[in-house]
């Protein structure tokens, strides 16, 4: 068996299709990371899912100006402009969400009890790397020859 690592048209040579796992990974991925980030984002101004300023590091509380809840307010604001930069342009998109991710991870691990939340934004960290890396092939305006650029 030839394993193609840098084909950006499936083995049978054919453009890729919804048939295709690893397009249905990309839209999936995109499709989440669309969605999710904005409904957080959104719901910081509402508190519906969580008590959000829980979440903030007290040295993180005491470094940026006004109250935790008005910096969960900004918070709110990254995280929807994230979740549009996906929807958009996920090749760019699928990074900014993956640093997003890695400052909340560095915030959740300076505050005790909240380690496991830490973990599972990892897993989410490495999924929208994933994203970034199949925008590279599948997402619109994507190069689909396998040429070198002249």
């Amino acid at each position: 068996m030839t394993i193609h690592l840098n084909r950006s048209r499936p083995p049978s040579g054919r453009a890729p299709t919804a048939a295709d796992p690893a397009h249905q990974a990309f839209v999936l991925l995109r499709t989440v990371f669309t969605v999710a980030p904005i409904a957080f984002g959104l719901d910081k101004f509402t508190g519906l899912l969580a008590d959000w300023p829980l979440f903030l590091a007290p040295w993180l509380d005491e470094l940026v100006p006004g109250t935790a809840q008005q910096a969960m307010y900004a918070v709110g604001v990254v995280e929807v402009l994230a979740g549009v930069a996906v929807a958009v342009v996920p090749r760019f998109g699928g990074w900014l969400v993956a640093a997003w991710l890695g400052g909340i991870i560095l915030n959740l691990l300076t505050i005790p009890g909240f380690h496991d939340v830490a973990l599972r934004d990892f897993g989410l960290l490495v999924a929208a790397v994933a994203l970034a890396r199949l925008a590279v092939r599948y997402s619109p305006g994507a190069r689909t020859d396998t040429a070198p650029r002249a």
